[in-house]
């Protein structure tokens, strides 16, 4: 009686170990290199903004060092300064406000006392002050803590900044190669998501910086204290879709609640819904549809999945993110249909 074996070929043993080594390899190093995601995301929204600026400084037969350098001095100066200034102020303003806060919600709460009163349903008993202070102490402080981690980051940052200005297209390149799709396909997800990134790191900042100076107006019209401050938080909730009312107008208008400002609170916080709501709409409609007409559904879920996984700067890779899932699923559903027919 004969025993039927199979003999695997030393060749796909071989094969199987090094794509074993392969991906315990690879997992080490992107375990490792997690923390610093925001920097190697930072690097290419940046090489892709300033792209054409180096072409443009290399035309002009600059060496491709000294227009390196001098974009990376430019962004520094418009970009890294006003956000380290902008974190500075946050700090220092967070300290402030949580020293603050647990009498704030006191009052929030003998607010709503009045309302039960007046209604006669409680739902006070359920508010507890002191648990709802500490969680929100805690990560404020967390917050406003200086990250190790973020510093190296942005060092992480500028270092292979550098490099793509350099040879930029040869990096890219090379890396294309081992993508298994064809140059037609690599050639759109390239254009697309550059476009994307493009519409974000540009957009966003664009329809955050209208809401700001709009809430500017109506803090000062309304009389709030640290008008400043509080439109720099207004501008930074604006990166995200209705979150500027939530860090913005919601705190004002608690904290002049708690002062007694009666007309000043609920004056911003109509303004706020309203005129504040109605800019943010129009900003989006106008700014960001016209550099890239992505779908408003698109663009929330994306920052939904981006920014637990890359934090802040996952406002423009998460929404690219979603499309490229979606482009891979039109390309794969374009070849095997091709192949099908064939």
């Amino acid at each position: 009686m004969s025993v039927n074996t199979k003999i695997i070929h030393p060749n796909i043993i071989k094969q199987i170990f090094t794509l074993l080594i392969l991906f315990l390899i690879g997992r080490l190093i992107i375990v490792e290199l997690l923390p610093y995601l925001s920097g190697f995301l930072g690097s290419l929204t940046l090489y892709i903004l300033l792209k054409n600026p180096m072409k443009k400084l290399l035309a002009k037969k600059w060496k491709p060092t000294i227009a390196a350098a001098v974009l990376i001095l430019f962004s520094i100066v418009c970009i890294l300064i006003p956000i380290s200034l902008i974190i500075l102020l946050l700090k220092k303003k967070t300290v402030l406000f949580i020293k603050k806060f647990h009498h704030v919600l006191v009052v929030v709460k003998n607010q709503i006392g009045f309302v039960e009163d007046y209604f006669g349903y409680e739902v006070s008993d359920q508010f507890n002050t002191e648990s709802i202070s500490v969680w929100v102490s805690k990560h404020l402080k967390t917050f406003a803590g200086t990250s190790f981690h973020t510093v190296l980051s942005v060092i992480l940052m500028y270092f292979l900044l550098y490099f793509m200005l350099i040879s930029g297209k040869k990096f890219f390149d090379s890396i294309l190669k081992y993508i298994p799709i064809n140059e037609d396909n690599s050639k759109y997800v390239t254009e697309e998501s550059q476009k994307i990134i493009r519409s974000n790191a540009i957009g966003i900042p664009l329809v955050a910086l209208v809401q700001g100076v709009v809430a500017f107006i109506g803090f000062l019209v309304f009389d709030i204290n640290n008008p400043l401050f509080w439109s720099v938080m207004v501008t930074l909730g604006s990166t995200i879709p209705f979150l500027a009312l939530l860090i913005g107008i919601l705190p004002v208008f608690l904290l002049n609640i708690s002062a007694g400002n009666n007309f000043q609170a609920y004056g911003i916080l109509f303004y706020g819904l309203f005129i504040l709501g109605l800019s943010d709409s129009l900003a989006r409609l106008l700014i960001l549809k016209k550099m890239q007409d992505v779908h408003p559904v698109v663009t929330l879920l994306g920052i939904l999945v981006g920014f637990p996984l890359f934090g802040y700067i996952g406002l423009i890779f998460g929404p690219l993110l979603i499309n490229l899932f979606m482009m891979f699923v039109r390309i794969y559903k374009t070849e095997y249909e091709i192949r099908s027919k064939s």
